[in-house]
C-alpha cells in the first residue's frame, strides 16, 4: 500500500463564506496492483492542476481518498478495512471525508456506498476526469450519488481496431492536459496527467488497459472493460518524462501485455516499442509485465531477452498445468507446452527471470490435477511463484461450476504447493551464486545493507539483491538510483546478497 495525501487550494470552510482557510489536504491511499499506482497517479496529476498540492499522511488530511482493490476476496477485505481506517480518521484526526475510488468502487459502487456509509463518496472510473469538483462538493458538504455499476465492456466496440476513436474513459490513458504546473508534465510533446507519488527510480508505466479473455475464475474485464492499448507515442512520451523525474527503470504494466497492439492493427507491435523505450535518455531497464503464455509469440520472446536495456524477465501467467483444469478456467495450455515456453526463453537468455501465479483448489481439481502442477513447478525452475487458493468470484462462470471442493481441502493444498514453491524458488536462487547481476538501488539505510533488485526481479513481490563490498560489508559511496554490478555470493529464500569487488 502507498499513500500520498493532496491539499487544495479550495478551502474546506468555502461553504462557509470563509475563504481565507488553508488549502484542504486530501491522502491518496493506493491498494492493489502496479496499474492502481498509476491510476492514483492520475488523480494526484488531475487535483495537482486544479491547485492541489500533495504530502504525506493521512492523518494529516481533511479528505482521503482509497484507491481500493476489488480482484478477490482477501484484497476486497483490505480496501473495506482501510476504508475503515480512513473513517477513524474523522475521529481522531483532521479528516473531514472519506472517497473510495478504484476497482471495488466500480465493481460494487452503490451497494459498497449502503454497506460502507462510513464513505462519504463512492466514485467510479467515469468520475476520474471531474475528481478535483468532486472532491469539492464533497467537502462542501454534499452528497454524491453512487456510482452505478455496469459491465464496461460495453463502454467499446467488440471489434477492437474500432475502440480507440471510442469515448470511454480508460484510467491512465490520459496524455495531454492543459496548464498542468511545472514538474507535472514534460515541457514539450505529450504531457503525462500524473503526478508521482513515490519518487523512487522505478516506476509503472501503463502499456494496456482490459482484457477480451473470459477465463472462468476472472471478474476484471467486467470492470475494467475491453482491450485497450495506449499509442506507442503516448507511451514513449510518458517514459520521457518519467525520466525527467529520476526514473530510472519504467516497468510495462497492463493486463495483458500480449495482445498490445492488435486494436492499433499492429499484434507485433510491443517488439517495435521495446527499443525504442529502451532508447529513451534516463531510462536505463524497460520491465514487461504480465505476459498470457498462449499469446507469448517466439518474436516477443527474442525481442525480450535479446534488446539492450529491456530485462530478460517473464511474467507468466500459467495460472495451472493440468490441460482439463486449464480447460475449465478457459484457458490454453498443458505442461509440455508451457516447459516448451520457458525453453525458448532460456534459449535466448539462460539467466532470465520468470515468474507466475497459479491458483489451486479450483473447481474439479483432482489430486492427479494438482500432482501435474506440481510437477510442472519442479521441472520449470521459476523465480517466483504466487499460490492462491480458488475462491468464487460474483458474476463470473466458474462460481456456477460444480465439484467445488471445501474451504480446509483448499487451505491445505494451498499449504502443500506454497510449501512446495519455497523450497523449488529458494534452490533457484541458489543456482544464482556466481552470476553476476546489475542492480538498481532502492534503499539506502544506515543500519541496513544497501538494497535493490537484479533484473530478474520485478517490483514488491520477486524478492531482492543487499549489496556488500569486497569484504561482506555494506557497500559504501552508493545512492538510490544506482545501477551496480555485482556478482551473487550468498542467497536467503528468494533474496539474494551480492558482492561488488570493484566499486
Amino acid at each position: 500500500m502507498t499513500s500520498a495525501p493532496v491539499t487544495a487550494t479550495t478551502p474546506a470552510s468555502a461553504a462557509a463564506g470563509d475563504l481565507s482557510a488553508e488549502p484542504v489536504t486530501v491522502a491518496m491511499v493506493t491498494l492493489g496492483c502496479a496499474r492502481n499506482e498509476v491510476d492514483s497517479e492520475e488523480l494526484a496529476g488531475r487535483l495537482e492542476a486544479e491547485g492541489f498540492r500533495l504530502v504525506d499522511e493521512p492523518a494529516e488530511a481533511d479528505t482521503v481518498v482509497v484507491n481500493t482493490c476489488g480482484f478477490v476476496e482477501q484484497a476486497k477485505k483490505d480496501s473495506v478495512d482501510t476504508l475503515l481506517e480512513a473513517a477513524d480518521l474523522k475521529q481522531t484526526g483532521r479528516a473531514q471525508a472519506v472517497v473510495a475510488v478504484g476497482c471495488l468502487s466500480e465493481r460494487y459502487g452503490k451497494d459498497l456506498a449502503e454497506s460502507l456509509p462510513v464513505a462519504d463518496a463512492v466514485l467510479g472510473f467515469d468520475d476520474y476526469p471531474d475528481i478535483a469538483d468532486r472532491l469539492r462538493s464533497v467537502l462542501a458538504g454534499e452528497k454524491l450519488h453512487p456510482h452505478t455499476p455496469g459491465d464496461r465492456r460495453k463502454l467499446l466496440p467488440i471489434s477492437p481496431s474500432a475502440r480507440s476513436e471510442a469515448a470511454a474513459v480508460v484510467p491512465g490513458h490520459t496524455v495531454i492536459a492543459p496548464d498542468l504546473p511545472v514538474g507535472s508534465a514534460p515541457a514539450s510533446g505529450p504531457r503525462a496527467v500524473r503526478r508521482r507519488l513515490d519518487g523512487g527510480p522505478v516506476a509503472p508505466l501503463k502499456l494496456a488497459s482490459g482484457c477480451d479473455r473470459r477465463c472462468s475464475f476472472c471478474a476484471i474485464p467486467s470492470f475494467r472493460g475491453s482491450f485497450v492499448s495506449r499509442r506507442p507515442s503516448d507511451v514513449l512520451g510518458e517514459a520521457r518524462w518519467l525520466a525527467e523525474q529520476g526514473v530510472r527503470e519504467v516497468f510495462l504494466v497492463s493486463e495483458n501485455s500480449t495482445s498490445y497492439g492488435k486494436d492499433l492493427g499492429d499484434l507485433r507491435l510491443l517488439e517495435t516499442l521495446l527499443p525504442e523505450l529502451a532508447a529513451v535518455d534516463g531510462i536505463d531497464r524497460v520491465r514487461v509485465s504480465y505476459l498470457q503464455p498462449a499469446e507469448t509469440r517466439p518474436g516477443l520472446v527474442a525481442a525480450i531477452a535479446g534488446t539492450p536495456g529491456v530485462a530478460p524477465y517473464f511474467d507468466l501467467s500459467f495460472q495451472h498445468a493440468s490441460g482439463p483444469v486449464l480447460r475449465r478456467m478457459r484457458r490454453f495450455g498443458d505442461p509440455e507446452s508451457f516447459l516448451g515456453l520457458l525453453d525458448q526463453v532460456r534459449a535466448h537468455a539462460p539467466e532470465a527471470g520468470v515468474r507466475s501465479n497459479v491458483i489451486v483448489g479450483f473447481p474439479g481439481e483432482t489430486e492427479e490435477d494438482l500432482e501435474t502442477l506440481c510437477d510442472f513447478l519442479e521441472a520449470g525452475r521459476l523465480d517466483v511463484v504466487g499460490v492462491f487458493g480458488y475462491s468464487d468470484e460474483d458474476g463470473t462462470e466458474a462460481a456456477s461450476y460444480d465439484g467445488k471442493l471445501d474451504a480446509d481441502e483448499i487451505a491445505a493444498r494451498v499449504a502443500h504447493v506454497t510449501a512446495l514453491v519455497e523450497e523449488l524458488t529458494a534452490q533457484r536462487a541458489e543456482d544464482r551464486i556466481g552470476e553476476t547481476v546489475e542492480v538498481l538501488v532502492e534503499s539506502v539505510d544506515p543500519d541496513e545493507l544497501p538494497e535493490g533488485r537484479a533484473a530478474h526481479q520485478g517490483p514488491e513481490v520477486d524478492g531482492t539483491t543487499a549489496l556488500v563490498d569486497a569484504t561482506g560489508g555494506p557497500l559504501a559511496d552508493v545512492a538510490v538510483g544506482d545501477l551496480v554490478t555485482a556478482t551473487v555470493v550468498a542467497t536467503e529464500g528468494i533474496d539474494l546478497v551480492a558482492q561488488v569487488a570493484n566499486p
